[in-house]
């Protein structure tokens, strides 16, 4: 399954750009450790070339490069970015390139101009210049003994607009040195036909040019969607580079997303681009860069997202569950993901029984509690609880129903004071939160304060529980959710809150609903603990009470 038919073509050659064009990206930044580190997890991906970023443009890229001489990667390629010499000066005077050569890496990757509007307008020189700037940056850093990726700046939009002089800065470069020609998309407003159309066609002269001569490559922006099936267009038409970045991160609208474009082409077409092995950290590769730049995984991208593979419909899951092939267009595995079913008000009976034996619960479609478990999901979701989003919650209950819930407290009282003080610019506030509650048969009162009611509600809750359960001290609230669910009913509405908890090796989210954001906020919060003491397996002791079970 996601095996490609016929004879396996010739590779495709992967080129990431996450560090420089990804880095462009509005609200992603980058310090050296974070480029480090996403450069070093790319090599253990098997991306042969990975641009590090501009050396001189700015410290940080100086010292990516100053920390990987210092320490290579096994692999990958590194190149140093940079663009031609400026107009009216020689190569070698040039005061941009002895950064780029001091980076030491052996490929270095020129941009340079095709547009012949972005010559004149942007550069404010001659089309000739233009040429001979290329020409000239290209034959000294050959000199030098670097090797050239050339990527042609707006090829698309410079081909349309002036056909002949976008094939002359081709065959300037190519006669130069440089060893790939790469056409790039650079306003992503080409679609997939105009791709094949004008790929064709270079690859056509190309081939028509003394050999040996240069390799063909595509980098692709998606500010008209199309980046990922324009890079593919430019490989069925004879390009063998692709240039992206993981996530499709980028300026504007993003870049072509290696995380989709490296499946497409070995899985479906049958371009080898990684080994198989390594395809199967994909998934994994896709969640730690988005970690590590700080933004939250895209769960619906294709491929690696959470939901990739989520199946949500009961007729769906039925299927699913005879033969993956009727709704999964791949193993997931192959790329590191997973099947997941999800739990909702569109679940029929075959998603509670799937959820039961991934929880490792014993329930049949002939047990009792499993249609009596549909209706209470069915009737719950039309209350405003979530469980897709929740099934750390979904799985106490299914426990409870099935008298398999642990029992390590139970809430007796609790109390908030709200204090605040100042005026507009300087005000502060600070709640305290009291809790009595039974644990291991004896009453707990404790007290604790808090920057707001929740707080101060959890860290009383944690104080009154932590000296009979100190495993308790691991747990902590990594996010915190809040959505009100009937905002036509003000401030009467009932409200949802979805609490992530964490033990430092694993995370689970649970949920509490009410027209009292307190109280569904410590719904969440208690069974955030519960369940995080039930992972932990601790022995239980005292009866919930009824209402705890939903």
């Amino acid at each position: 399954m996601g095996q490609p038919e016929g004879h396996t073509k010739s590779p495709v050659v992967i080129y990431d750009t996450t560090l420089r064009d990804g880095a462009q990206r509005e609200g992603l930044t980058l310090s050296t450790e974070d480029k480090l580190r996403i450069a070093r997890r790319l090599d253990a991906l098997g991306v042969p070339f990975i641009e590090g970023g501009w050396p001189g443009a700015n410290p940080k890229d100086a010292e990516f490069f100053w920390q990987l001489q210092a320490s290579p990667l096994p692999q990958a390629q590194v190149t140093a970015f940079c663009s031609t010499r400026r107009p009216g000066q020689q190569a070698a005077s040039d005061t941009l390139l002895p950064a780029v050569l001091a980076a030491g890496t052996t490929w270095v990757t020129l941009f340079g101009k095709s547009w012949d509007l972005h010559v004149t307008i942007g550069l404010k020189t001659t089309l000739a210049e233009n040429l001979a700037m290329i020409d000239d940056t290209i034959r000294y850093l050959r000199s030098q003994g670097r090797r050239v990726i050339y990527d042609a700046e707006h090829w698309f939009d410079g081909y349309r607009a002036n056909p002949d002089y976008a094939l002359q800065t081709l065959e300037i470069a190519a006669q130069a040195g440089a060893e790939w020609l790469v056409l790039c998309d650079t306003n992503g407003g080409t679609l997939p036909e105009q791709i094949t159309t004008m790929v064709a066609a270079v690859n056509q002269w190309l081939q028509q040019q003394p050999a040996p001569h240069p390799h063909l490559g595509i980098h692709t922006h998606n500010d008209s969607g199309t980046a990922v099936a324009n890079a593919l267009a430019a490989v069925a038409a004879g390009a063998t580079m692709v240039q992206g970045t993981i996530n499709g991160y980028g300026e504007r609208c993003g870049n072509a997303n290696l995380c989709t474009l490296i499946p497409n082409l070995q899985l479906k077409l049958g371009y080898p681009c990684i080994a198989p092995a390594r395809l199967e950290s994909l998934a994994e590769t896709s969640r730690f860069i988005s970690e590590v730049v700080n933004l939250a995984p895209d769960d619906h991208a294709p491929y690696v997202g959470r939901s990739a593979f989520a199946h949500k419909g009961g007729i769906h899951v039925s299927a699913v569950e005879r033969d993956p092939k009727t709704y999964e267009h791949i193993d997931p595995a192959v790329v590191g993901n997973s099947r997941r079913i999800v739990v909702s008000d569109q679940a029929g009976l075959s998603n509670v029984l799937v959820k039961a034996r991934h929880f490792g619960l014993d329930l049949d479609r002939h047990h009792p509690a499993s249609r009596q478990l549909l209706h209470r999901l069915k009737t719950l979701e039309q209350q405003g609880y979530q469980f897709e989003a929740a099934e750390a919650s979904f799985e106490l209950m299914m426990r409870a129903a099935l008298g398999e819930r642990p029992h390590f407290f139970r809430l007796q009282d609790f109390h908030i004071n709200c204090h605040h003080q100042g005026g507009e610019g300087d005000a502060s506030s600070q709640s305290l939160a009291t809790i009595k509650v039974l644990v291991k048969g004896e009453e707990s009162i404790t007290a604790a304060e808090g920057n707001g009611p929740v707080a101060a509600l959890d860290a009383a809750l944690r104080k009154a529980l932590v000296s009979a359960y100190p495993v308790i001290a691991r747990f902590h609230l990594s996010d915190y959710k809040v959505r009100i669910i009937d905002s036509g009913t003000g401030t009467a509405a009932k409200t949802r809150v979805l609490v992530e908890s964490s033990n430092g090796q694993q995370r689970w989210t649970t949920l509490g609903v009410s027209t009292n954001i307190i109280e569904a906020s410590y719904q969440a919060v208690a069974e955030g603990l519960e369940y995080g003491l039930m992972v932990e397996r601790e022995p239980d002791y005292c009866p919930l009470p009824t209402s705890l079970y939903r």
